[in-house]
């Protein structure tokens, strides 16, 4: 699903910073299918406006520690990708710098969706929280990650 807004306008540039006038979100979700470990490892992004993304994860056996339950690193994965999405959604590149994860319940099954939003910005960082929710819209997880914005733009120019 693409939100509503197919392209959004965006920031007039600063000395050295992208100039990017729209953003196609397609062209953007087509993107992000090209990473390799969240897609290989059956995460889905499945939304992108500014600010804002969203990613899913069907839980299969190969997501399953010892224990029965979600990995906690699978969790973490899906809370990234959503978080890609985000950082990245206004067009400039961005690469995370930092994360942070809790763990708040065990999920041993079902869907597991990954909703992010940018919380601050400024030319150079951007902050993003991701709520990781069950089927049921139970809290499984919370994630807090920053990323640093470089003066390129994404998807790349062909």
């Amino acid at each position: 699903m693409v939100s509503e807004a197919p392209s959004a306008a965006v920031e007039k540039p600063s000395a050295g910073r992208v100039s990017i006038a729209r953003m196609d979100t397609e062209k953007l979700l087509d993107h992000f299918k090209k990473d390799r470990f969240a897609t290989g490892n059956g995460i889905e992004l499945l939304e992108i406006s500014p600010g804002h993304a969203r990613a899913r994860m069907k839980v299969e056996e190969r997501h399953l520690n010892a224990a029965g339950v979600v990995q906690g690193g699978a969790v973490f994965t899906l809370a990234d990708y959503a978080f890609a999405g985000a950082s990245n959604s206004r067009g400039q590149l961005a690469l995370g710098v930092g994360a942070h994860v809790s763990f708040l319940k065990a999920v041993s099954g079902g869907v597991l969706v990954a909703d992010a939003h940018e919380e601050a910005a400024s030319r150079r960082l951007c902050t993003c929280t991701v709520r990781v929710t069950d089927e049921g819209g139970e809290l499984v997880a919370l994630f807090a990650g920053t990323a640093y914005r470089k003066d390129e733009p994404v998807p790349p120019a062909r």
